[in-house]
């Protein structure tokens, strides 16, 4: 199939799909959109960026709309389970969207506002929730939830839910669902405990798989720079001043050190926000829509809030500390390059870091080439240490916002000449395509 028009899909939703300009859809599409409207459980191994959502949102809604059904208190037709927040917002807006045309209800349950708000959105029953495992068990436990009639479950990047130590509560969920169900299973990754969840959950199932998560790498111009941890900072501010950065997304490994960061570049007169677990929910969307916007062209993430980052135009990922797991890095460096788009991955390695590089091109099955230092490197190492000597203490940081601006350190110093040959600037990494060849 080439068109999407080829499914046979509700009217309803073809014209959705017509509105959006959508005509050919992505190879997992192809693959999974005819076996789910066949009513099978379906596995699906594929990465962010592929299209998945549609994959399985669009023949759930045919689903819906071929066979309307009165709603109960409480009740929900089609259930997907999401790992974070950000995740379920974006799944929720793509069912909206892909529905629009239909009588539909599509309602998201997760933590970080008012349970009780929750609770009255669900009390008339739902067609579509979109919901975190933690949350959900809370609206069960309050008796606001009847799962008793779901008829389509979903399961979204499942090996983050192992990761993030949801399996009881997924145990638990499936327990109150009823056996005559169709369930969808996606995840990037298939290790043997996906296999085997995979194998609790599914009836049956058929398999596709889109490329294994390492394709996505070769999708990405990448480079890694050799630097200190202490000196990241000012590497850091080196490349985000360069032309042809125009939005860019940073990890960090942990909640602290992504403030921290969001903090220094405040400092240096560098506008930044940070997404993670510790924000509120408010605080999270506020700067994701801000970024989306371009209002903020810094996002400083850690992990477990990345896998709802779905924004264009991100035209660089960096890895300010690399993950101790390789599959997030390639999840990472999957937020650039989207939809054809060309898009950048720079690595910052410190020496204590040099086990996870070889783990991440051990699974990349690439080796990522090296990037030196910029010429001004040293000279920007030492404004960023007199601008931090400088700053007043900050214990509680929400953006940089409040910093941006306060010390303004203009461009790094220029080079003051030398021998040899000059290093190689990571702001210059703007088409590194040209003599790459891949």
């Amino acid at each position: 199939m080439t068109q999407f028009s080829d499914f046979g899909l509700a009217e309803p939703i073809a014209r959705a799909l017509t509105a959006k300009g959508y005509t050919t859809p992505t190879p997992i599409q192809v693959q999974a959109i005819p076996i789910v409207l066949q009513g099978r459980d379906l596995c699906g191994i594929a990465q962010t960026g592929t299209g998945k959502t549609a994959a399985f949102a669009l023949p759930t809604l045919h689903r819906l709309a071929a066979t309307p059904k009165a709603l109960t208190r409480g009740g929900v037709r089609c259930l997907v389970l999401s790992p974070t927040r950000e995740l379920a917002s974006q799944i929720a807006e793509s069912f909206s969207q892909y529905g629009k045309f239909m009588r539909l209800s599509v309602t998201t349950v997760f933590g970080g506002v008012p349970i009780n708000r929750q609770e009255r959105a669900v009390a008339h029953g739902v067609d579509v929730m979109v919901a975190t495992p933690g949350r959900l068990i809370d609206l069960i436990d309050r008796g606001a939830i009847d799962l008793r009639k779901v008829e389509v479950l979903i399961l979204d990047e499942a090996d983050q839910m192992l990761d993030l130590g949801f399996i009881h509560a997924l145990r638990r969920i499936v327990q109150l669902l009823p056996k005559a169900r169709q369930t969808l299973f996606f995840s990037a990754t298939m290790p043997k405990a996906i296999e085997d969840l995979a194998a609790r959950f599914l009836t049956d199932p058929v398999k596709v798989s889109v490329k294994p998560a390492a394709t996505t790498a070769e999708r990405v111009e990448q480079w890694v720079t050799f630097v200190s941890q202490a000196e990241k900072p000012a590497l850091l501010q080196c490349v985000l001043r360069g032309d042809g950065v125009e939005r860019s997304l940073v990890f960090t490994r942990t909640k602290h050190g992504a403030d921290r960061v969001v903090r220094q570049l405040g400092n240096a007169g560098i506008l930044a926000a940070a997404i993670h677990g510790n924000k509120s929910q408010g605080q999270r969307e506020k700067a994701l829509e801000e970024f989306k916007r371009g209002k903020v062209k810094v996002l400083i993430a850690t992990d477990i809030a990345a896998r709802g980052i779905d924004v264009d135009g991100v035209s660089h990922v960096i890895n300010y500390e690399l993950p101790n797991v390789p599959e997030s890095y390639v999840h990472r460096i999957g937020r650039t390059a989207r939809a054809g788009a060309a898009g950048q991955a720079i690595a910052f390695c410190a020496d204590d870091e040099r086990p996870f590089l070889r783990d991440i091109e051990r699974l990349t099955r690439i080796k990522i080439d090296m990037l030196p230092l910029p010429a001004e490197f040293r000279s920007q190492v030492a404004k960023t240490a007199a601008v931090e000597k400088a700053a007043p203490p900050v214990e509680r940081f929400e953006d940089s916002r409040s910093m941006a601006g306060r010390r303004p350190t203009g461009r790094p110093g220029r080079p003051s000449g030398g021998g040899g040959r000059p290093a190689r600037d990571p702001r210059a990494v703007v088409n590194p395509l040209r003599s790459r060849g891949r």
